[in-house]
């Protein structure tokens, strides 16, 4: 799909629970979804046309950012979508200060992480049955494609 096919837009956070709960976690309750500081929390949205078809959401704390319940329909996965919307919420955390941004990772999507320089820290862990790795990076213009 070529970049101009979607937008990435600022949505609300109700705006993320339907997908977030399709694509990670299906087989659970839809509150399951729901992150406590949701209200505090960036979300950004890529859209094809008016459907939503990828969602990220951002904290930020200072010069520390975490990116959490980052989901991309599997239809539109491999398209360079959830892509463009790593390098949008990197180039936010950015703009709003941050200097370091960091997430848990399903251990299976590492490898998708380390292409935009973010490293495993310490040990794998679990949440329920599904094994998660800590990612974390350092941010700078050439993470978001500026350089």
């Amino acid at each position: 799909m070529p970049a101009s096919a979607f937008d990435i837009r600022r949505i609300s956070a109700e705006q993320t629970y339907a997908l977030r709960h399709a694509v990670l976690w299906p087989d659970k309750p839809l509150d399951y979804v729901r992150v406590e500081n949701d209200a505090a929390g960036f979300h950004f949205g890529a859209l094809r046309g008016e459907e939503l078809v990828a969602v990220i959401s951002l904290f930020v704390t200072g010069h520390e950012a975490r990116f959490r319940k980052f989901a991309t329909r599997p239809d539109c996965q491999h398209r360079g979508i959830g892509s463009a919307l790593l390098r949008h919420t990197f180039a936010e955390a950015l703009m709003r200060g941050a200097t370091h941004i960091w997430c848990d990772a399903r251990q299976e999507a590492a490898g998708f992480y380390y292409r935009f320089g973010m490293r495993q820290t310490g040990e794998p862990f679990f949440k329920g049955a599904v094994p998660y790795v800590r990612m974390r990076a350092t941010l700078d213009f050439s993470a978001v494609g500026c350089v």
